[in-house]
């Protein structure tokens, strides 16, 4: 196999500059600024700082609001990640089957994926919105009552998870309709005649096979549903009522740019950092066990 070779030593590095600059620029140097300022208490603005080691992290550990804020982002995450994916394969497995228009389908099925977070919570703020929403008035009119969608806490929890879902089901059903459309079809054949029924057929073998596709939306979804969720809040609900959608993105925005606590949203980015970490590394060493790659 022909394998290119440079015949300078500093020829890689020069046509690396460019990249390696704008990395350092905008990606190495804010994350180790952020780890730097963990360690300090920040007055206003930045006027004044104190080194403080690890007081900031031990204060989130003894604040009650925190871990509140954690348990909302682990059960947002769970849903998103769980119900998205799920709906996502019904829909992808529907979409597979030969219809006529078929291209037109899978085409308008990513548009949700292609708005922003913002304009995804404009269109559920406007439907789920009391008194005018047209998802409150068709309920008056068929079950002659309205839900406070906005202003009750579980209620609020669940139309950030159904946005959410929504706002990512395209992005899931195209990976998902790709996997079925290069499923090895002879195994698929073969299962069949030997007996396997719908069920055994999909859990057995079609899963299967997607195992490695499923693996790969299981990270994306997660980081998603930890980082990605911050317009979608700030549009419908503010990180409320009563904090019940107050995720750990959404409360270290506040921390940093509304109350200029900058010290201690510094250890909130920290913690989210190594919680992601951590939660993919424990992924590969047991879903990834699970994924089978090939026919």
């Amino acid at each position: 196999m022909y394998s290119a070779k440079f015949k300078s030593k500093t020829l890689p590095w020069v046509l690396l500059t460019p990249t390696l600059v704008i990395l350092t620029v905008f990606l190495y140097y804010p994350v180790t600024q952020t780890f730097r300022l963990a360690t300090y208490r920040v007055a206003f603005l930045g006027l004044k700082k104190q080194f403080v080691g690890l007081s900031n992290f031990v204060d989130l550990a003894k604040d009650p609001a925190y871990w509140h804020t954690v348990v909302v982002t682990i059960i947002i995450t769970t849903a998103v990640v769980v119900g998205g994916m799920a709906i996502s394969l019904v829909i992808a497995m529907l979409a597979n089957r030969p219809i006529k228009g078929a291209p037109i389908y899978h085409v308008l099925l990513i548009w949700p994926y292609a708005l922003s977070p913002a304009v995804a919570g404009v269109v559920f703020l406007f439907m789920f919105s009391p008194g005018f929403g047209p998802v409150n008035y068709l309920m008056g009119r068929i079950v002659g009552t309205e839900l406070n969608w906005l202003g009750d806490p579980s209620l609020a929890i669940i139309l950030i998870i159904m946005a959410a879902i929504w706002k990512n089901l395209g992005y899931n059903v195209v990976f998902y309709l790709a996997g079925l459309q290069n499923l090895n079809k002879e195994v698929l054949e073969a299962a069949e005649i030997d007996g396997a029924g719908p069920w055994r057929k999909f859990w057995s073998v079609t899963f299967a096979l997607l195992s490695p596709m499923t693996f790969f939306l299981l990270i994306t979804n997660i980081t998603y549903s930890f980082f990605d969720l911050f317009g979608l809040i700030d549009i419908v609900t503010k990180g409320g009522p009563l904090d019940a959608t107050n995720v750990m993105i959404y409360r270290l925005y506040r921390d940093g740019f509304e109350y200029y606590r900058s010290g201690m949203a510094a250890a909130q980015s920290v913690i989210l950092f190594a919680a992601v970490v951590a939660l993919t590394l424990i992924q590969f060493r047991t879903s990834g066990r699970h994924v089978h790659y090939g026919g």
